[in-house]
């Protein structure tokens, strides 16, 4: 009996193995970087809660500023500081800035990075 090489179905053991290899990553990836994103997902809300607000164009900064940090607080946003809040005012628009970065180790010394700058602006009546 003779064998020939193309009758043969299969997947050798290194296929196996790099197939594996490349499952476990990528699922590391998204273990590490899906909470990054749902976060800022939260951030995104609590903006768009505070643009909702009928008098937020009447508040001072700082009344601005402290309502958006307790949206962030009651929604458990932990990568986001209050030097990462900057609330101008200029030409009769509020404007609300949110830009941070969140830095997450992977694998060693192997870290990833994503920045974020979301931003709402309030038209004042």
């Amino acid at each position: 009996m003779r064998r020939h090489p193309g009758r043969q179905r299969g997947m050798t053991l290194l296929g196996m193995a790099f197939a594996a290899f490349l499952l476990g990553f990528f699922t590391l990836l998204v273990l590490k970087i899906g909470p990054i994103y749902l976060e800022h997902y939260k951030v995104v809300s609590s903006l768009k809660s505070l643009e909702q607000m009928p008098d937020l164009a009447g508040k001072s900064r700082r009344e601005v500023r402290t309502l958006l940090e307790k949206r962030l607080d009651i929604n458990m946003v932990e990568n986001v500081t209050g030097d990462d809040i900057q609330v101008s005012r200029e030409d009769g628009v509020t404007t609300v800035t949110v830009t941070y970065a969140v830095e997450k180790p992977l694998i060693g010394n192997l870290s990833v990075v994503v920045y974020f700058d979301d931003r709402i602006e309030v038209t004042n009546p």
